[in-house]
């Protein structure tokens, strides 16, 4: 009896990190259930690719959040099929369908099917009562990593200590080692979600051989992570599910090109404590010019608030386009901008976002060897030309070895004549294209493309 009294008080007396341990496999068993792989399947032209990301499951309807990068932003949501979810552990899926992108957050949502939604626990049940918990620097903590499919994503424990946090702008937290999964939950010891990994950041190593004194490489870890949002970041972001699968509404301001201002040229404008970004270009038509925003503004504040400090200065231009990021179409905001040596207000109302190229029209012609898109808002501003004029379309897929390469078309090319005629929209072009494509007869034709601000003439031999 005793001995079992000394044990006890020793249990009592010993360290709360060391009890907590113990804890580790229950916490563990529970919070496993918050995780999921997704699959699903982009048709292309030539191929159905698989992909494979991880998710947090977020709620009771089964929605589950993936990182930005999963999804190729080149893809068309309806190049994007099969989705299917994985259990932890498990060989067998589930359907799932895809709700599209929040363009605040940048994650894509995804919603499991009603058989496998008793089989999740939504990761909001292990959030603290009232303000989420920042972790200090040096304190422990822990998350959830899957392996891959050929391994049934089985799930493993990762453990490291805090070593940084920045705002980049989102508050994130970095870890001395991978600490979960991209996309995945991070716990403190007590089991109380603190973040979510973001992807990982890279690092630069030198690659040493016979042939060179030192390559610079850089490396990243697709798998694992050791930075994480913190939860007061995501919380209140969750129910930011996307009402179309496009993404849509999408807020547009059209400020082009924000740069940090730079640190001399605060000094010089005696702006040492101001934070600021500089517009390189105000858009066409957009809701900038409207407002009356000029080429080489300085924006100091918005609605009245300066532009936070942050470091490194660059951070400030993310933190403005999310800004725009979390309004709607509609939404009227003051700028404080600096012109010259003098401060304006102005105010601008949001537009809705020009079609994004995921969003352009396109086909594919198969005995030509090509895709044709849609000629969109976004290359017009890469191009330098007016989105009013004709536009043609561009080159969205060139499949190797076929008459378009051999002839030397590639990824991107604008195309502006087909046969010594003027392509000036999309519509026009797809019918000519596709009167090429089913005449047996015909030997070649002849493309007028613009790269890269050159002009080239191909002839494309289909026999």
């Amino acid at each position: 009896m005793k001995f079992r009294l000394l044990f006890f008080a020793a249990f009592l007396l010993a360290p709360a990190a060391l009890r907590a341990a113990a804890d580790l496999p229950a916490l563990w068993a529970e919070r496993v259930k918050c995780v999921v792989s997704v699959e699903y399947v982009t048709e292309t032209e030539t191929e159905r690719r698989p992909t494979i990301s991880m998710g947090t499951v977020i709620d009771t309807r089964g929605t589950i959040i993936i990182p930005s990068g999963a999804i190729d932003p080149r893809a068309a949501t309806w190049q994007l099929k099969d989705f299917k979810v994985y259990l932890p552990g498990d060989a067998a899926s589930s359907p799932a369908e895809y709700l599209g992108q929040d363009a605040f957050s940048g994650w894509h949502f995804v919603r499991a099917g009603e058989t496998t939604r008793a089989k999740l626990t939504p990761v909001t049940v292990f959030t603290a009562q009232g303000a989420s918990p920042v972790p200090a620097l040096a304190e422990f903590v822990w998350g959830i990593g899957l392996r891959n499919k050929d391994e049934d994503f089985a799930p493993y424990i990762m453990q490291s200590h805090v070593a940084l946090i920045q705002s980049l702008p989102q508050r994130t937290a970095i870890a001395q080692h991978e600490v979960a999964g991209p996309g995945l939950p991070v716990f403190n010891r007590d089991g109380v979600l603190i973040g979510i990994a973001a992807t990982s950041f890279g690092q630069s190593f030198l690659q040493f051989s016979r042939r060179n004194r030192g390559d610079p490489v850089l490396l990243v870890n697709v798998e694992e992570s050791s930075a994480f949002m913190l939860a007061e970041e995501i919380l209140p972001n969750l129910g930011r599910i996307p009402k179309h699968v496009s993404g849509r509404p999408l807020a547009w301001l059209g400020a082009y090109g924000l740069e940090p201002m730079d640190r001399d040229v605060a000094k010089f404008l005696k702006l040492e404590a101001q934070s600021g970004t500089v517009v390189s270009e105000v858009l066409e038509g957009s809701p900038a010019e409207k407002a009356g925003l000029k080429d080489r503004d300085i924006i100091l504040a918005l609605d009245g608030k300066p532009l936070p400090s942050l470091k490194p200065e660059r951070v400030v231009v993310t933190w403005l386009e999310r800004e725009i990021d979390r309004r709607v179409p509609g939404d009227t905001f003051a700028l404080t901008v600096l012109r010259g040596s003098a401060r304006v207000e102005l105010k601008a109302v949001l537009g809705e976002e020009p079609k994004l190229l995921r969003e352009a029209d396109r086909k594919y012609y198969d005995r030509l060897g090509f895709t044709a898109r849609e000629f969109v808002y976004g290359d017009a501003i890469e191009r330098r030309v007016k989105a009013a004029e004709p536009s043609g379309v561009v080159a969205h897929f060139v499949k190797p070895s076929s008459p378009a390469a051999i002839a030397g078309l590639r990824q991107d090319d604008w195309i502006k004549e087909i046969d010594g005629a003027e392509a000036t929209s999309f519509t026009v072009v797809a019918a000519k294209l596709a009167e090429i494509e089913t005449d047996q007869a015909r030997a070649e034709f002849v493309l007028l493309v613009s790269r890269s601000g050159e002009t080239a003439v191909l002839r494309i031999k289909l026999k």
